[in-house]
């Protein structure tokens, strides 16, 4: 079998709807057209798309009222987060925010006026040996007070982070005083919490858990917590450097300066 081309055939309620959010978001040209139906291309690798208005006989009587719901058509890009950015300022809906996944695919998800996703994806280049450089020695980093982020809830000291001198990992310090609570949040990382002085209360996935002076709690990526102090607390986390929080209910992502 030799395939020449790639075709998506879409059922949609509204094809005007759908070919105006691909042409004018997704740089789609029309190839052809005709009521109920739409034909585009693009001039790159990108799949081509058939929208075909549901209802149309010209589909077997069996599939006529199905729409494109439970698909996603997804498009590999080059530099997603301009990708990205160039989608949120036109206004096309980011239903799924920018995120990384353990096997190096970064994506984010768009949505047409039919509930067709289009998802935007760019994989991380593989990790390829190289010789020691002159970076890959040991190091000592010595806390700075310019690392130092205050918030009305915490204290977050900076240790080690790509900035300082890290590879991979960074580490700080949390300090709470007691009845102090953090607004419900999660991260994209993993994190290790390491409690040096007084306890924390913590809500994650809708399980709390007290965490005593000299223990320690994993907290899994992606799941909503909140940290609570009844009484003075201190903490040591460490995380992978590119991890981003998200709050509930808000778009978008936010970087963690103290982990930079």
């Amino acid at each position: 079998m030799n395939v020449s081309t790639s075709t998506l055939s879409l059922t949609v309620a509204d094809v005007d709807a759908s070919r105006a959010f691909l042409c004018t978001h997704l740089g789609y040209q029309v190839a052809m057209a005709d009521d109920g139906f739409a034909s585009l291309t693009r001039e790159d690798a990108a799949v081509d798309v058939v929208l075909l208005r549901k209802g149309t006989e010209v589909l077997p009587a069996e599939q006529r009222d199905r729409e494109a719901t439970g698909l996603i058509l997804a498009l590999t890009v080059t530099d997603l987060d301009a990708e990205e950015a160039r989608l949120r300022a036109a206004g096309a809906p980011i239903t799924m925010p920018l995120r990384e996944e353990p096997w190096g695919e970064r994506l984010f998800q768009t949505t047409d006026p039919n509930g067709v996703v289009i998802q935007l994806v760019e994989w991380a280049a593989p990790d390829q040996p190289s010789d020691r450089s002159e970076d890959a020695t040991m190091r000592v980093i010595t806390p700075e007070t310019g690392h130092v982020t205050v918030s009305p809830n915490a204290t977050m000291a900076g240790l080690a982070a790509p900035s300082r001198g890290s590879a991979e990992l960074s580490t700080w310090t949390v300090a709470m005083e007691a009845g102090a609570t953090g607004p419900e949040h999660s991260v994209s990382r993993e994190q290790v919490w390491t409690v040096t002085a007084g306890a924390l209360e913590v809500t994650c996935d809708g399980r709390t858990e007290k965490v005593a002076l000299g223990q320690t709690l994993v907290l899994p990526a992606d799941l909503v917590r909140r940290i609570h102090a009844p009484e003075p607390a201190e903490a040591h986390v460490s995380m992978r450097a590119d991890g981003v929080a998200s709050v509930p209910g808000s778009e978008g992502t936010r970087e963690l300066p103290w982990a930079r």
